[in-house]
């Protein structure tokens, strides 16, 4: 199921940098002064559909990943060996306070 939410996610991240590419910026910025001041209908149909496309995208990213994490195969952890200690083993003296 991890491998299902990891290629969704990958699918979803690659859509949604193109979507935002294709997009026009909304900003009066570099590209304003290339675009054509004429807007036909169908341009608007258009960016209502990838403002759209682009929220449904997002958040099918965020809930896919959420499904991933809560979907890693837990592995269990070997306790360590625990090694056994001989009875009445004196420590090392503690070294003299100066």
């Amino acid at each position: 199921m991890y491998i299902f939410f990891s290629i969704m996610i990958i699918v979803c991240a690659v859509l949604l940098i193109l979507i935002v590419l294709v997009q026009n910026s909304k900003g009066g910025g570099l590209a304003s002064g290339f675009g054509q001041g004429n807007q036909v209908m169908g341009v608007k149909k258009t960016a209502d559909f990838l403002e759209k496309a682009t929220w449904t995208l997002a958040i099918g990213l965020v809930v896919f990943s959420l499904l991933a994490s809560f979907s890693i195969p837990n592995r269990k952890v070997k306790e360590p060996v625990k090694t056994e200690q001989l009875p009445n083993t004196p420590s090392a003296p503690a070294a003299p306070a100066q």
